[in-house]
């Protein structure tokens, strides 16, 4: 497979405790976040792994964390502009190069059971659609949208944004049932979903680190 035939993906990331509320409401900030950040790295980890992906663009905090972290992992980073996740995409976006220029991808980063052939499949998938999307299990959101050469990408993330995406031309893609590239993670059922289809590691270790007791309820 050669280079052009590969995707760039834009991964954006927030990692911040707000970002998570809805999972885990009874946890400090401080564990929403790690929470947050295991989610986004994992996502990452199973994108590298990805055949038909070439490069990876992630959007987060320049002074966070997981920046850090990202930046001895081959992974470019562009800094968040704290407008939004629509401006953060599109940010992320204009690094891949000029709009229409090469096969691109947007990959939300809360999706803590991707594995790599489940994103393989749907980019295979998007090679026969000039503007393509994947809707989120419940269907209303969108965990992936991509676009061929000659064609922009517009992102039209939040609430409703699959049918938003849809009627922006992009085709849903058809993938196969219970494909893990649908599965994001914003309340403790998606996170108990997500955890029967397997957790990446780090993702794994947090929720188990999250769900235990306090050391002094421990008795």
């Amino acid at each position: 497979m050669t280079e052009d035939q590969r995707w760039s993906i834009v991964v954006p990331v927030k990692g911040t405790a707000e970002g998570k509320s809805r999972l885990a409401p009874e946890l400090d900030a401080a564990a929403r976040a790690r929470l947050a950040e295991a989610f986004s790295l994992d996502t990452i980890a199973a994108v590298r792994s990805a055949r038909r992906v070439h490069r990876i663009i992630v959007v987060t905090d320049a002074t966070a964390p997981i920046a850090e972290h990202l930046r001895h992992e081959g992974v470019e980073l562009v800094d968040d502009p704290r407008a939004g996740l629509n401006p953060a995409v599109l940010a992320g976006l204009d690094a891949v190069g000029p709009a229409g220029s090469a096969r691109v991808a947007v990959l939300l980063g809360d999706l803590p059971c991707l594995v790599a052939a489940d994103l393989d499949e749907a980019l295979l998938g998007a090679e026969a659609h000039p503007l393509a999307f994947v809707p989120d299990a419940e269907g209303s959101g969108t965990t992936l949208v991509t676009a061929l050469p000659g064609h922009s990408l517009v992102p039209r993330f939040g609430a409703g944004s699959a049918a938003r995406h849809r009627d922006a031309g992009h085709v849903e893609l058809a993938l196969r049932e219970g494909t893990t590239l649908r599965r994001d993670v914003d309340t403790a059922a998606d996170l108990e979903t997500a955890r029967a289809l397997g957790l990446g590691p780090l993702s794994r270790a947090a929720a188990t680190r999250a769900a235990a007791p306090p050391p002094s309820s421990r008795r």
